[in-house]
């Protein structure tokens, strides 16, 4: 196996260039006077929620690691490890993120691990950081078996998520408005991921994509931003803290909550827990679906725009 495999993680290695660019930008929004801006506790929440988040997958990744060596032992064939088979498995890891991802926001059980994700009301480079404590509970890993059983080793499976986590964080900003078309056309980019972190109607449930934004083209999950709807930032109704423990855990705290009231049936429990986030057995709360109905209830010249 390359030694690059074998060495520290990809993203720790990125570290240093990852405080380097949360220090220009800061520069850059100073200077501009645009562009975003940073809340002190806002920020060293995120930076709090990613240590954290490096300190659990250090802990229990191997569990992850396990599970993705035995679906590897028991693959027909191995693949070597070239430059060909690394840009397949690059390939098929961005793919299996982008429904990993769709799955985190259709699912209130996925989404209790990646709402951590969408907490802050601010959108700069810290908020990449922000990441879930509890990602293994959420299942995600299984979409990457199906990798390691076609062959892929799960040291460059690893390699290859690395190198998707780190092109995710430069587009967390709002310094940068605008890629060339091209780009933005194949690429997922700053536009594109401010849309997914928008809670405007129009814009929820949208662009998947971690690197390339051609998935939510092909899967019909694409909004482009519009200067017309300026993307607001953090979740339908905010957490209102900068607890770490609370930003972590609030949404598993509501699961158990609704999943434990009076008189509920077997299947209104269970929904409860995998039903798409929103989703209330009385009405008392809206799903996105509904969320993005009213909207267009109430602005009928918008219905049939992408996201509505």
């Amino acid at each position: 196996m390359p030694e690059f495999l074998q060495g520290t993680p990809v993203t720790t290695l990125a570290a240093p260039l990852f405080v380097l660019l949360i220090i220009a930008e800061i520069i850059l929004i100073k200077v501009r006077g645009k562009g975003g801006d940073y809340e002190s506790r806002d920020a060293a929440t995120s930076v709090f929620m990613g240590l954290g988040s490096t300190i659990v997958d250090g802990l229990v990744g191997f569990i992850s690691v396990a599970l993705l060596f035995a679906a590897y032992q028991i693959a027909p064939i191995k693949l070597p490890i070239n430059w060909l088979t690394g840009f397949a498995c690059f390939m098929l890891v961005d793919l299996a993120y982008y429904w990993i991802h769709r799955y985190y926001h259709r699912s209130r059980w996925g989404w209790a691990a990646h709402v951590i994700h969408h907490s802050s009301q601010h959108y700069n480079l810290t908020t990449a950081l922000r990441q879930t404590w509890t990602g293994l509970l959420s299942g995600g890993v299984l979409l990457f078996v199906p990798i390691a059983l076609l062959g892929f080793h799960p040291a460059l499976l690893a390699f290859c998520y690395g190198l998707n986590l780190i092109y995710q964080f430069w587009f967390h900003t709002e310094v940068i408005d605008k890629m060339p078309r091209w780009f933005e056309a194949i690429m997922n980019t700053p536009s594109h991921h401010r849309v997914h972190h928008a809670n405007n109607p129009r814009y929820l449930d949208a662009n998947y994509a971690g690197v390339f934004i051609i998935w939510d083209k092909m899967f019909g999950t694409f909004v482009a931003e519009r200067k017309d709807d300026a993307p607001r930032y953090g979740l339908v109704n905010d957490l209102g803290t900068f607890n770490p423990l609370r930003v972590s855990t609030h949404e598993y705290v509501g699961i158990l909550k609704d999943a434990t009231q009076k008189g509920l049936s077997l299947k209104q429990r269970i929904w409860y827990i995998f039903a798409e986030p929103g989703w209330c057995h009385d009405g008392g709360r809206k799903s996105s679906r509904q969320i993005k109905a009213s909207y267009v209830a109430r602005h009928p010249e918008h219905k049939g725009e992408p996201g509505l």
